[in-house]
């Protein structure tokens, strides 16, 4: 029988206080928008992206791995690439890309407004190799079931999770920044334990119970 945690309170500081997780974790989760934290500034939200990601890279073993799924935004007239965002971050923690996915979220040829009609899907970990066996699909053509509007897309989460399974160590998946507990609920249906984190009260509440099985605060 697997587990699912989700504690009620700031990702960043649960990260501060639960790291070193043990080699057999991975992270799976998707980083607020600047429009989630104002508070911050557009810049000031930027540099807290890349702080963050480096910060879910340090908190693994050095074999494991950190997957982020990240939506480009449009802002002020700018495009913002979150996936360079992404490297960043990777960077300044000593990890390197695994993979870097393209996820559809609306058919080719579709023009979208606000959002661009993909989304960044990128593995990172600082000392695993990949051969070139372990090759798998760049190209995601739809991102799948969402249960709110900023959710990881049930397809996305499914094929990150399958990627864990078959190419790490991994027992236990952590999100902290769950939402309502996508990546949760796929790491609970592939036999793995699920440990989320999530500010809102409500959103953390239904990832307890997504799915259709009660979790734990």
């Amino acid at each position: 029988m697997t587990s699912r945690v989700v504690h009620t309170g700031d990702g960043l500081a649960f990260l501060a206080a639960a790291t070193p997780f043990p080699r057999d974790h991975a992270i799976i989760t998707s980083l607020p928008d600047h429009s989630e934290v104002p508070e911050l500034g557009f810049d000031g939200w930027r540099r807290w992206f890349v702080d963050t990601v480096a910060l879910c890279c340090r908190a693994l073993a050095d074999d494991a791995v950190a997957i982020f799924y990240q939506t480009d935004v449009k802002h002020d007239g700018r495009w913002v690439d979150k996936g360079h965002l992404v490297q960043c971050g990777a960077d300044a923690a000593g990890s390197h890309p695994l993979w870097h996915k393209v996820v559809c979220r609306v058919p080719p040829g579709v023009t979208t407004f606000g959002r661009p009609a993909y989304a960044h899907m990128i593995a990172l970990s600082r000392t695993l190799r990949l051969a070139p066996g372990q090759s798998s699909p760049d190209v995601l053509p739809a991102l799948g079931e969402m249960t709110w509007s900023r959710a990881m897309g049930m397809a996305a989460c499914e094929a990150a999770v399958a990627f864990l399974i078959a190419a790490t160590p991994c027992r236990t998946v952590v999100d902290p920044f769950c939402g309502q507990g996508s990546a949760l609920v796929a790491a609970n249906a592939h036999g793995l334990d699920a440990i989320g984190v999530e500010l809102s009260r409500r959103r953390a509440a239904r990832a307890r119970r997504a799915g259709g099985r009660p979790g734990v605060d």
